[in-house]
């Protein structure tokens, strides 16, 4: 039986430079990294790419005119199906750039969407594209298809020449929506279950952040020796994993991967995956992991905080950075990380594919995880076993007293233990 490849869609990258933007990123590394956006999904083939400066946003079709011939002539040329503009479109300027260039057009947003789509593998990270796609698609309903400009309805006799299918369109949209936030609120209630569930473990849990492509899972594999997914890909992880791990000190703990962050994340997919990225929330300590060869790796740590403090945690949370893919910086530049990395408890050079680094970074974990403690005195009834079986399971008790009624407890704990321990 003969098999067909799936069809290739060729693609061209543009990213728009708008001189008036004076928070804008660097063009060439922004360039370069919609371009590897661009090839995370296995249906697009790049066959080119430019920045475009903008002195100021044309409102109709984003760019004047002459650079829309310019631009038009180089796509056909090139046989392009498909261009994607790295920043926001409005839904005009995309209905008018794809009649005046004759091809398919996606913004930022669209394009991580797609990517978004493409990985997503769990019930929630499903649920949760899909509500992201349909918010975005219910605003590009002005797009005029002539199917959109028809009246529809019945014949007329009763009730008038009936909705407009762009009406007709949008409550359809609406009402998959609701159907898919009922859908999510069961998936989140179970997920909520399995935190509740982990709260009752007496480990600590350990979350792994950072940009997208810094290492994360790769890191994750190296610690667990889980098989997670990991290449050399922006958002190659969507869905997180937690494995537990014994430290060397023989200390065990709870790893969590996470979703990588990006700048200029589409408002849409922050508000759907706030639950998967929630997990940080709950965790004992982050592990900022950054691509310390990254000419970005700046830029790209201030976005990751940003995301963290939007989520709401908290700037005194524990928390230590990891300056990963040392080994893909020059012998004098790797030096002087390792020796600018060792004069701070919280700063840790590694290279997550040869392992160097990993035993100062795991001999940090559990000392990060238990200071500061103090002493406190816990009273439990009969029938509180579980709570009670809890604090043994921690190794935070030190003494213990028995009553008429149930137990006095002394116990030396953290300010994390004891807050995982009044949600039990």
């Amino acid at each position: 039986m003969q098999t067909h490849d799936r069809p290739v869609t060729r693609a061209w990258v543009l990213h728009p430079d708008l001189k008036t933007d004076h928070q804008r990123r660097a063009a060439g590394s922004a360039l370069e990294e919609a371009v590897s956006l661009a090839a995370a999904l296995p249906d697009l083939e790049v066959v080119g790419s430019n920045t475009v400066r903008l002195p100021k946003i044309h409102p109709g079709k984003l760019f004047g005119t002459g650079k829309i011939e310019e631009l038009k002539a180089v796509f056909k040329e090139n046989d392009v199906a498909l261009v994607l503009i790295d920043g926001p479109v409005t839904p005009v300027q995309q209905r008018n750039l794809e009649k005046e260039w004759g091809v398919k057009l996606l913004d930022r947003t669209g394009l991580i969407l797609e990517i978004f789509s493409d990985r997503a593998r769990t019930s929630e990270g499903v649920l949760q594209v899909e509500m992201a796609a349909l918010s975005y698609q219910r605003t590009r309903l002005v797009r005029a298809w002539t199917h959109l400009e028809r009246q529809r309805g019945g014949l007329g006799f009763v009730g008038g020449p009936g909705e407009t299918q762009i009406e007709a369109d949008r409550r359809a949209i609406d009402e998959q929506l609701g159907r898919l936030r009922r859908q999510l609120a069961k998936v989140v209630k179970t997920r909520e279950l399995h935190r509740a569930s982990r709260a009752k473990v007496p480990f600590p849990i350990v979350a792994l952040v950072g940009y997208t492509n810094a290492g994360k899972s790769t890191l994750f594999n190296r610690l667990t020796g889980a098989e997670v997914f990991a290449k050399d890909m922006l958002f190659a992880t969507l869905d997180p994993t937690m494995r537990k791990i014994v430290l060397p000190t023989g200390d065990e703990v709870i790893l969590s991967d996470t979703v990588g962050f990006i700048s200029d994340l589409p408002t849409e997919l922050v508000a759907a995956f706030r639950a998967t990225l929630e997990e940080v929330l709950d965790a004992d300590l982050i592990v900022h992991v950054r691509d310390i060869s990254h000419e970005q790796t700046e830029e790209q740590a201030q976005d990751v905080m940003a995301i963290l403090q939007s989520l709401g945690v908290a700037e005194e949370a524990p928390l230590i950075e990891v300056w990963n893919k040392i080994d893909q910086l020059s012998d004098e530049d790797h030096d002087a990380m390792i020796t600018q990395a060792g004069r701070t408890d919280d700063l840790f050079a590694v290279s997550a594919v040869t392992g160097e680094g990993m035993e100062p970074l795991l001999a940090a974990i559990p000392n990060k995880l238990k200071d500061p403690r103090s002493e406190a005195q816990v009273t439990l009834s009969f029938a509180e076993g579980r709570r009670r079986a809890w604090l043994f399971d921690a190794g935070i008790v030190t003494q213990e007293v028995q009553t008429d009624t149930g137990y006095t407890i002394s116990v030396f704990w953290t300010e994390l233990q004891k807050e995982r321990f009044s949600r039990l």
